[in-house]
């Protein structure tokens, strides 16, 4: 059975598992770094979106792990 089909059985989508993001951050930065970011994240098959969340939860944890110990 493939993936679809199953998805459709249980009522359930992957994306619905998942956590909605809900919201925006607007930040300004240099337009060439920029371009430099987003042509990287190109080149590494990626998105600018997807590497900034990533930035961001790796930053709550090493800060929250800091302020527990």
């Amino acid at each position: 059975m493939d993936k679809a089909k199953a998805s459709a059985k249980t009522g359930r989508s992957k994306k619905a598992k998942a956590v909605k993001n809900d919201a925006q951050l607007l930040i300004r930065i240099n337009g060439e770094e920029r371009e430099q970011f987003l042509a990287l994240c190109e080149e590494l098959d990626t998105s600018a979106a997807r590497e900034i969340r990533r930035f961001i939860r790796g930053f709550i944890r090493k800060n929250q792990q800091t302020e527990e110990s």
